[in-house]
């Protein structure tokens, strides 16, 4: 925003010394009238001949400017989604990851748990056997 201001401050400046001197040089030259008019009326064509193009250079430094700021913003929102995507594809195997542990140590457990109480049966039955053995023959 400070190029900006500085150019449109020197634009001002330009043009108005431009103008300045030409008024001052006019006034102060020996001439006559009808030169002065015709050197008047040169000046006034060249120094809008002058204004004409340095407009035309900012409007084209304006539009460089914009395209600039376009193709970055561009840019910053493809990388954006980059690393979305990146995010959610990193979630998501983690997810995976956490998911398929959790689940075989479920099964783990499931499976030591089943065992387990097989083994207690296994011990109730033959407690209760021995028990009835012991009963029968006493």
């Amino acid at each position: 925003m400070s190029e900006r201001d500085e150019f449109g401050a020197f634009l001002v400046g330009f043009i108005v010394g431009g103008l300045t001197g030409s008024v001052v040089a006019l006034l102060f030259a020996p001439q006559s009238g009808e030169e002065t008019r015709a050197v008047i009326r040169d000046k006034s064509i060249e120094l809008r001949d002058r204004a004409q193009t340095t407009a035309e250079e900012a409007v084209a430094r304006a539009e460089a400017a914009a395209a600039e700021a376009r193709a970055r913003a561009d840019e910053l929102a493809r990388e954006l989604r980059e690393r979305g995507t990146e995010a959610y594809t990193n979630v998501r195997e983690k997810g995976k990851e956490v998911y398929e542990t959790a689940r075989d140590r479920g099964q783990a457990m499931y499976e030591d748990a089943r065992e387990r109480g097989k083994s207690a049966v296994e011990n109730i039955r033959s407690k209760v056997k021995k028990d009835e053995g012991e009963t029968a023959a006493g």
